[in-house]
């Protein structure tokens, strides 16, 4: 896996695990894990936790990564969701 992939797969893992744990989007999500499994629960909490989460995103993105990093495709999806999560970054640190 060469850098680019790598960084690339690194901002795939940000932005999912963002959508995951923060954004208003998941939100639903986040409810309706904490309603069928309890507010306690570990599922509730693995959906709340940036840190929990991320290791089971990135699980998940590296053998993409491995098989695919090299297309078009991979690249371009990645792209956008790293593009996606630096924006969200830099538009927070700015504001």
């Amino acid at each position: 896996m060469n850098v680019v992939v790598f960084l690339l797969a690194l901002g795939i893992t940000c932005r999912i695990t963002r959508l995951i744990t923060k954004d208003t989007l998941a939100a639903g999500f986040r409810s309706w894990t904490a309603q069928r499994f309890g507010d306690d629960s570990k599922f509730a909490y693995l959906v709340t936790c940036s840190w929990c989460t991320s290791i089971w995103v990135a699980a998940a993105v590296v053998p993409v990564a491995f098989v695919a990093g090299s297309t078009v495709a991979f690249q371009g999806v990645a792209m956008v969701l790293t593009l996606s999560y630096l924006s969200g970054v830099a538009s927070n640190w700015l504001d």
